[in-house]
């Protein structure tokens, strides 16, 4: 685990991470699967399963703006998402 991730579930780094246009790919659990695409938005892809996301099929994709108050908006929604499938499974 990365020394203060951004996230208190995920191992994602810092915002500058992403404003120098770095993907970051990750999952948790062996079945919550996510990439985030940093373009001139934060975009995020979800899927579930082993595959990596080029073979897989992306179930859910959300963007947020490139700012700080975008990544921690993605960052409370990708924790909120995976918190209620984990509720259900």
């Amino acid at each position: 685990m990365r020394v203060n991730p951004a996230s208190e579930i995920f191992d994602i780094p810092k915002f500058y991470y992403f404003q120098s246009k770095n993907i970051f790919t990750g999952s948790k659990d062996n079945f919550f699967q996510y990439k985030i695409i940093p373009t001139d938005v934060l975009t995020i892809q979800i899927w579930h399963g082993k595959l990596c996301s080029m073979k897989a099929k992306i179930e859910i994709e959300q963007t947020f703006s490139m700012t700080q108050e975008g990544f921690d908006e993605m960052i409370k929604w990708l924790e909120n998402l995976y918190q209620s499938e984990s509720d259900v499974k």
